[in-house]
């Protein structure tokens, strides 16, 4: 452990800390689960490449990336010592949660397949600043990401395949 490895926050701080970030994270995750919650009978109805993986898997998936997420900011918190640098991690951190639950309801709720498409490339561009600035921060808070990150490539992929195969359940060009 390098000298900027070590925990600068009091337990009861770090705990403090932990549980905001679960919370934070947490939020995200139902705003998006609000917006999913009848997603897996669309999701049937799409005309989906092969390797689109089963329904069944995206609740597993998301709940494990959104606790990596949630652990990596903490440590980001826990750990970063510049305040400026915390701040630029956090606030990006913060960014991509906003897009990260927006994605879900452009495509599942409100159907905007293109607006979707280009929404899942914004959230993706942010998620690997993100992820390089928890880099910088602590090494493992940007390992912790990087699953999210290639989750999140893999999601546009998907996306931009069921747009252009749906049409008429996904909007034309942009809408």
């Amino acid at each position: 452990m390098t000298a900027t490895d070590q925990p600068t926050l009091p337990l009861r701080r770090s705990l403090t800390a932990l549980g905001l970030c679960l919370a934070v994270t947490g939020v995200a995750a139902a705003a998006a689960a609000l917006a999913s919650a009848s997603s897996g009978s669309f999701y049937a109805q799409l005309d989906r490449p092969v390797w689109s993986p089963p329904a069944w898997l995206f609740g597993p998936v998301w709940s494990a990336l959104y606790l990596m997420m949630a652990v990596a900011a903490w440590r980001v918190w826990r750990i970063t010592r510049s305040l400026a640098t915390r701040r630029l991690a956090l606030g990006l951190y913060g960014g991509q949660l906003v897009l990260n639950a927006l994605w879900t309801w452009l495509f599942f709720e409100w159907r905007l397949g293109g607006l979707a498409f280009v929404e899942i490339m914004i959230l993706f561009a942010l998620v690997c600043a993100t992820t390089g600035q928890f880099f910088r921060c602590n090494r493992l808070s940007g390992l912790l990401l990087l699953p999210y990150a290639g989750w999140v490539g893999f999601a546009a992929a998907l996306s931009l395949a069921c747009w252009q195969a749906n049409p008429d359940l996904l909007g034309g060009p942009l809408y």
